[in-house]
C-alpha cells in the first residue's frame, strides 16, 4: 500500500472538460500531487476505452512516483487491469448506480481502496459499510459547478456518519473558503474538482488547502 496517509486531506477529482487532453491532465495532476494530495481520482465518463486506459495507466504511474493511491471512478475492469500490471495502489469509486460494491470487494480483495457515493443518505452509508467500503462520500454541501443538480446535504450528516468508523469524504463546492467548515463538521477527506483543477496552479491550490486544514487543526488543539 501507499506510504502516505490517504485517509485524511485533499482528494482531487479529474474532470475531462477542465483537462481535455493527455498533456493537460498529466501536467495538472502532477502539479496537484506535488502540492500534497491524499488521493487522486480519475473520472472520465466517456466511452473511449483506448484513451481511458492510456490516461489511467499514466496516472497510475505518476501516483506511484508520489506515493499516492489512484482511485478510478466507476470502472472495475479498468482497476483490475491496472492491478494486474502491478499498480496495486489503484482503487475504485462507485456511485449508487455504478455496480455492486460487494462484488468489487470480492474481486479486488481486502486491501483495495473502494469508495462509495452516499449522497445525503445514512442508509446508503450503512449498506456501503456492510458491503466493504473503505470510505463514505457525502454531499453536495455547497453549490457545485461540476454537479449543480445534485441534491443538497446538511453538514450535520458528517457527524452522524461517524458511527460507521470509516473516513468521511465531503464533496460538492468545497474550496478554500469552506474547507475548514467541512473539516470541522467531521470530514476527514475533502473532495474537489474546480478548487484544484479550475485554476492555473494546482500545486499552489493544494498547498493552500493543506495549510488551511493545518491551521484549523492547530486552532482546535489549542482550544482543547
Amino acid at each position: 500500500m501507499s506510504a502516505n496517509d490517504w485517509t485524511r486531506g485533499i482528494y482531487a477529482i479529474t474532470d475531462a472538460v477542465l483537462l481535455p487532453d493527455d498533456a493537460q491532465l498529466l501536467g495538472a495532476c502532477e502539479a496537484a500531487l506535488r502540492g500534497g494530495l491524499a488521493l487522486l481520482q480519475y473520472r472520465d465518463k466517456s466511452t473511449d476505452d483506448v484513451r481511458r486506459w492510456r490516461q489511467a495507466r499514466a496516472l497510475a504511474a505518476l501516483c506511484t512516483e508520489h506515493g499516492v493511491p489512484l482511485i478510478v471512478n466507476d470502472d472495475l475492469a479498468l482497476v483490475r487491469r491496472l492491478r494486474v500490471e502491478g499498480f496495486n495502489d489503484v482503487g475504485l469509486h462507485l456511485g449508487q448506480r455504478d455496480g455492486s460494491l460487494r462484488e468489487a470487494r470480492e474481486r479486488l480483495g481486502p486491501d483495495a481502496i473502494i469508495g462509495a457515493t452516499c449522497h445525503a443518505r445514512l442508509d446508503f452509508a450503512a449498506r456501503a459499510a456492510a458491503d466493504g467500503a473503505s470510505y463514505l462520500a457525502f454531499g453536495r454541501f455547497f453549490v457545485s459547478r461540476t454537479k449543480p443538480e445534485a441534491p443538497p446535504a446538511s453538514l450535520e450528516l458528517l457527524a452522524r456518519a461517524g458511527r460507521f468508523g470509516l473516513p468521511r469524504v465531503a464533496i460538492g463546492g468545497i474550496d478554500s473558503d469552506n474547507a475548514s467548515t467541512a473539516h470541522a463538521a467531521g470530514a476527514e477527506l475533502l473532495a474537489m474538482v474546480h478548487a484544484v483543477f479550475g485554476g492555473k496552479d494546482p500545486e499552489a491550490c493544494v498547498r493552500e488547502l493543506n495549510l488551511c486544514l493545518k491551521r484549523h487543526a492547530a486552532k482546535f488543539i489549542h482550544r482543547i
